[in-house]
């Protein structure tokens, strides 16, 4: 398995309603990459869930039900069953040839150890690029107490006072939604407490690696934001 020249992968990370997924879907339509977001890795594996199914690693069973009660709660699921299906789906998109940009991952110690030498020995080191949004925790909280994602392709609706009545998305037509105990103020202080403690000493990995991480304000508009992010990956 060797590095490719060609292929690139963008990894932007920060708190939660940082705006990753929202910059990840642009950074990919401009560059033609595709956009690995670990949420939607997990919500497909949990929309089809059998009861008592399981993803095996080693000799351990990860049962999704039970990753999905965690997943709800806003705690971080086990780390060899998040790694897994990662790794799985990184393979897939490799072998068709494709760049990525991951938003939000890898999210824990587990996750990076297993994942980036992964990704690097798939990339190549020198194809990576770190990019780290910055957010302070009340605009976290009210971000994501006000997120609201699409019914059909499940991306945000950008909060404004312009988009604030809408009840279907301008874009597909399925009706908006919130995403039910996930992004309620008390779930949002657990998630941003789990980004603290096991996070954000990802970052410090990165380092080890020889990659550093690139900080962008991520408290600007999303037009904003995306211009420094460009500056940053080219």
């Amino acid at each position: 398995m060797k590095a490719s020249r060609d292929l690139r992968v963008v990894f932007l990370m920060g708190p939660p309603g940082a705006g990753k997924g929202t910059q990840a879907e642009l950074l990919s339509d401009k560059l033609g990459f595709f956009h690995l977001e670990t949420s939607k890795v997990l919500e497909a594996s949990f929309s089809h869930a059998k009861k008592r199914e399981y993803v095996a690693v080693g000799k351990d069973k990860f049962f999704l039900q039970d990753e999905k009660v965690l997943w709800k709660s806003g705690k971080l699921m086990s780390p060899p069953f998040v790694t897994q299906l990662m790794q799985n789906k990184i393979q897939e998109l490799y072998e068709q040839g494709e760049g990525m940009v991951l938003s939000g991952s890898p999210r824990t110690i587990y996750e990076v150890e297993k994942l980036l030498p992964f990704i690097i020995k798939l990339y190549g080191n020198k194809n990576l690029t770190l990019v780290v949004l910055q957010l302070s925790e009340e605009q976290s909280i009210y971000r994501n107490s006000h997120r609201r994602i699409c019914e059909l392709m499940r991306h945000p609706i950008l909060y404004t006072k312009e988009t604030e009545k809408l009840t279907h998305c301008p874009l597909d037509g399925s009706a908006i939604q919130r995403r039910k105990g996930l992004d309620n103020p008390a779930t949002i202080k657990v998630r941003l407490k789990e980004f603290q403690e096991r996070t954000f000493p990802v970052l410090q990995y990165f380092v080890k690696q020889g990659i550093k991480p690139y900080r962008v304000n991520g408290d600007k508009s999303v037009a904003g934001v995306f211009m420094d992010v460009q500056k940053v990956v080219r």
